[in-house]
C-alpha cells in the first residue's frame, strides 16, 4: 500500500490537468501502533531472556533445587547432632572422672537439671500419637459438610501443637516428636506439608510420643477443644489419627544446643 495518494482534481481527464500536481503525506495511525507492537515483543524478549538465562522458565526446576537443599541441610544437620551428642557425651565422662571437687548435694542437683532439660534418656510407659494427611481424593463421609478444599486434608502446625500442650497438661515426663526429643525452646514449626523440628525436616504421617501415664495422657487428648476439632475432619474427610499404648520405651536425650539467644534464665 502507498502512502502518498494524488490530490483531488489531478489526472487526464480534469480541466486542471496542465497544472503541477500536489502530493500529500496522510497521517496513518496503523503505521505507528505496528512499530510499537514490535517495540514491546522486543522488550518482551529481551525480559525473558535475562530472566532465564538460558534455563526453561516453565520448568520447576528451582523448586526441586530448593527441595533438595533443605534435605540435604536435614540430612546435614542430622549428622551435627549425632556428633554434638559424641562430645556431649566425651565431656560429660570427663566431668565425672574430674568432678571430684563437687558436693554430693551439688552433684544431686546438676542431675536432676539435666533430668528437667530433656538432656538425659527418660524411661517409662508411653503413649504415641500419629497423624497423618488425608487421601487426595477423599471426599466428605458425612451429610451436610461440603467437599473438601486442599487445606482440609493435610496436618497443619496447630494440629501437632494441639497434641503436644495436650500431653504436656496430661502430666508428660518427656515427649519425643519423630525422633527428636523436645525441650523448653523447641518450637514445632510447619512449612507447606513438612515439618521442621531443631532444624530439620519431617514429612508425615508424624509420629509423637510422651511418657507418662497413659490414661491420663489419652484423657488429655480427648479432652483437648483442638484436638476434638481436628477429629471432625478426621471422621468427615479421613485424616490420620491413631493412638496406641507402648508399654515401656525410652525417650533419647536431647543432643542439641541449649544456649539461649533472646532469652536468659531467671537467677
Amino acid at each position: 500500500m502507498s502512502d502518498t495518494a494524488d490530490s483531488p482534481g489531478t489526472g487526464s481527464g480534469s480541466p486542471d490537468a496542465g497544472t503541477p500536481s500536489v502530493r500529500t503525506r496522510r497521517f496513518r495511525p496503523v503505521r505507528v501502533l505496528t512499530v510499537g507492537v514490535f517495540a514491546l515483543a522486543g522488550l518482551l524478549f529481551m525480559t525473558s531472556f535475562n530472566t532465564a538465562k538460558g534455563t526453561n522458565l516453565r520448568t520447576d526446576t528451582s523448586l526441586l533445587k530448593l527441595s533438595d537443599l533443605i534435605q540435604e541441610r536435614s540430612h546435614k544437620n542430622a549428622r551435627l547432632d549425632e556428633s554434638d551428642a559424641a562430645l556431649r557425651s566425651a565431656v560429660d565422662a570427663l566431668a565425672k572422672r574430674t568432678g571430684g571437687t563437687m558436693s554430693k548435694a551439688e552433684q544431686n542437683r546438676l542431675a536432676a537439671l539435666e533430668k528437667d532439660a530433656g538432656t538425659q534418656k527418660l524411661t517409662g510407659r508411653a503413649v504415641t500419637v500419629t497423624l497423618n494427611d488425608a487421601p487426595p481424593n477423599a471426599t466428605a463421609k458425612l451429610p451436610g459438610y461440603p467437599e473438601p478444599q486442599p487445606d482440609y486434608l493435610v496436618i497443619h502446625q496447630q494440629d501437632l501443637q494441639a497434641v503436644v500442650n495436650a500431653l504436656w497438661q496430661g502430666g508428660a515426663r518427656g515427649i519425643k516428636v519423630m525422633d527428636q526429643r523436645l525441650i523448653s525452646t523447641s518450637a514445632v514449626r510447619c512449612v507447606g506439608n513438612t515439618l521442621i523440628l531443631q532444624g530439620r525436616v519431617y514429612s508425615p504421617p508424624y509420629k509423637i510420643t510422651a511418657v507418662g501415664d497413659p490414661e491420663k495422657l489419652q484423657k488429655a487428648l480427648a479432652d483437648s477443644p483442638a484436638i476434638q476439632n481436628y477429629m471432625v475432619y478426621v471422621n468427615v474427610y479421613g485424616l490420620g489419627w491413631k493412638v496406641t499404648e507402648d508399654g515401656t520405651v525410652t525417650l533419647p536425650g536431647y543432643s542439641g544446643t541449649v544456649d539461649l539467644h533472646y532469652a536468659k534464665p531467671v537467677e
